[in-house]
């Protein structure tokens, strides 16, 4: 399960996304009397993790930016947690042709396919649009030992049971950059005392009730917390420093190879009229150019990282092999 230092720079390159924007497509030609598409009835968008997690925040931006922007009149999200968004993808990859049903996706969603052996994959979904990326955050709670993130990973090589962390579901976004950061310490990554929570609530409670002594989720998860001081930021898997939140590190602190970014998406079920999936592009595309979602992503420390229909699909078929690659060198590939 050795991952080489080239390995672990083209893992990073791999999931760094860059930022990209689309033109508008129109949608299936139903116009109010200003000759203005009308907005889409209701959406029931499936938020795959728990309330609180990094899908449960994307889900409700997208929800609340369609509703001030008057792009869908009655939104909805559904939390549907386990197994790294897998349970939620059982549920509505069978649903083929469905209207007015979302999913929100990602990178998560991807490995945990692959890291669970699912019987469905996201090739039974339609694929909408790459919303944003996110960087990954390790934080620790304030009265930690730990000073670096040296600190930590010396502790778990000397005694790794000694040392449990908090991520998300196992194949997680969460999971496979423990697993790079225990390969650059000369770490096992199956050594490492891995505990996986259905989202980053659950996870910062289990730091603070003491169950655990390191956290591990989307920035945005724990933001709010290292700003207030509950929690200490360790490390963020950027480049530079992220604006208004202090980390002990960066990534480009210890390994520029290290730097690595989350992404989620919205996907709906496969087998969608083509002037339905047109509808549901354009109001992505019209939500994404609107000053609220330009808000939602400097709010939540969100990478823009929008892209959707063909130009979405390839790039997921090019992501898929890739993320395959790095769960065989962790040995979590089942799929």
């Amino acid at each position: 399960m050795k991952i080489t230092r080239v390995a672990a720079v083209s893992v990073a390159a791999v999931i760094a996304l860059t930022a990209c924007n689309s033109n508008s497509t129109s949608s299936d030609g139903t116009a109010d009397s200003g000759g203005k598409p009308q907005a889409l009835n209701r959406i029931e968008i499936i938020a795959p993790a728990a309330p609180g997690s990094g899908w449960d925040q994307t889900a409700r931006a997208v929800q609340d930016t369609m509703r001030a922007g008057g792009l869908v009149k009655a939104p909805e999200v559904k939390n549907v947690a386990g197994a790294s968004g897998t349970v939620a993808l059982a549920q509505v990859a069978p649903q083929k042709g469905k209207k007015d049903l979302w999913i929100a996706s990602g990178l998560a969603m991807m490995s945990g396919v692959i890291s669970n052996g699912t019987g469905v994959t996201l090739d039974e979904l339609t694929p909408l649009a790459r919303l944003m990326g996110e960087y990954e955050a390790i934080v620790i709670p304030k009265n930690s030992p730990y000073k670096s993130v040296e600190d930590l990973f010396k502790a778990i090589k000397k005694n790794p049971k000694s040392v449990a962390i908090a991520g998300g579901s196992a194949g997680s976004a969460d999971h496979i950059y423990i697993g790079l950061l225990a390969q650059h310490f000369g770490v096992k990554p199956a050594d490492v005392n891995y505990v996986p929570y259905s989202g980053g609530g659950e996870a910062m409670t289990a730091m603070l009730g003491g169950k655990v002594q390191a956290g591990i989720s989307g920035l945005s998860e724990f933001a709010a917390q290292v700003k207030v001081g509950r929690l200490k930021g360790l490390l963020v898997s950027s480049a530079k420093p992220v604006d208004g939140v202090e980390f002990v590190q960066t990534a480009a602190d210890i390994d520029k190879g290290l730097e690595f970014q989350n992404w989620r998406s919205m996907m709906a079920p496969g087998g969608l009229d083509e002037k339905v999936t047109a509808q549901y592009i354009d109001a992505l595309k019209k939500m994404y150019a609107s000053q609220g979602w330009k808000d939602a992503l400097q709010r939540n420390s969100w990478n823009d990282n929008f892209i959707t229909g063909d130009e979405f699909s390839s790039w997921l078929k090019e992501e898929n092999t890739r993320v395959k690659g790095v769960l065989d060198e962790l040995g979590l590939a089942k799929n």
